[in-house]
């Protein structure tokens, strides 16, 4: 679970769009990249992210 406080500073690094937890997943509301949750951390960097399974 990530801090509520960190969640709300949080912005995607590639759009600078707003984003929000999803099961084990930072997601963008703007452009969908997904950026992976380890071990309590998010870890915001767009060569770790990945877009959305469609």
């Amino acid at each position: 679970m990530i801090n509520k406080e960190l969640l709300e500073i949080l912005i995607c690094p590639a759009c600078k769009s707003s984003v929000k937890p999803l099961n084990d997943k930072i997601v963008c509301d703007k452009c969908g990249r997904e950026y992976p949750i380890i071990n309590g951390i998010p870890i915001m960097l767009k060569d770790e992210a990945g877009t959305p399974d469609k």
